[in-house]
């Protein structure tokens, strides 16, 4: 694991300090991408509490997170039948035979 640091990032127009072991770049990245979120639900919604904002906006990474989740889930689940079905033809042209080995006829 990394060393833990102290990075600061900006979001929805307050400061934070978050402690880490990811580096900066990526954590002031995830800073943007929520920045950018509240602003497209601040967009939407009109609201100036900045809870609600928060509130929908965690919801909506939340759902975009488990919708990932599920495609991934469904991604590797194709992949495991497709490479299934790969051995079984290939066992099939091999006919159970190892390489450089041929079968025993009487």
């Amino acid at each position: 694991m990394g060393k833990e640091r102290l990075v600061e990032i900006k979001v929805f127009g307050q400061t934070y300090t978050v402690k880490t072991e990811a580096e900066e770049d990526y954590i002031q990245e995830v800073a943007k991408y929520v920045n950018e979120k509240m602003e497209e639900v601040l967009k939407k919604t009109k609201s100036v509490s900045t809870l609600n904002v928060a509130i929908l906006t965690a919801l909506n990474i939340a759902d975009d997170l488990l919708k990932e989740k599920e495609k991934r889930i469904a991604l590797l689940r194709e992949v495991e039948t497709k490479s299934k079905d790969l051995v079984e033809k290939i066992d099939m042209k091999m006919g159970g035979i190892e390489f450089g080995k041929r079968p025993i006829t009487g």
